[in-house]
């Protein structure tokens, strides 16, 4: 049983680091877009 819920939470973990990074290059891309308008 604590295997079960030891799988159950590094699959949250994981999960949530999955949309962390995601998330993160979402936010550098707009970032990008917005110094490539600047350099209109």
């Amino acid at each position: 049983m604590k295997f079960a819920s030891a799988i159950a939470v590094a699959a949250a973990v994981l999960l949530s680091a999955c949309n962390t990074v995601e998330g993160a290059g979402e936010d550098l891309q707009s970032a990008g877009e917005a110094v490539e308008d600047a350099g209109d």
